[in-house]
């Protein structure tokens, strides 16, 4: 099991997606949908997040989810952000 690093909000994107999925949400959805990942719907179909759960509880789901597609990842296509990190391809 991973261990967190930061309390900084984190986020599921792509090599490739050159926009920001905390402060570009718009254009980061409309890349990454239009390139054919859709990173939002495969990250709900593997965290296990429920409203019953605390917001810091779904936020740990949430990054264990992450750390399990990046860790099947054999293409290399995901990676993890953190808010504020700066996003570059």
């Amino acid at each position: 099991m991973s261990e967190k690093v930061s309390n900084a909000p984190v986020a599921l994107t792509t090599f490739d997606n050159p926009f920001s999925p905390f402060t570009q949400f718009d254009d980061w959805f409309i890349w990454d949908t239009t390139h054919g990942y859709n990173s939002c719907g495969y990250l709900a179909r593997i965290a296990r997040t429920s409203s019953q759960l605390t917001d810091e509880e779904n936020n740990v789901e949430i990054e264990r989810a992450i750390d399990e597609i990046i860790a099947l990842d054999f293409m290399n296509i995901y990676r993890k952000v953190r808010a504020g990190e700066e996003i570059s391809s």
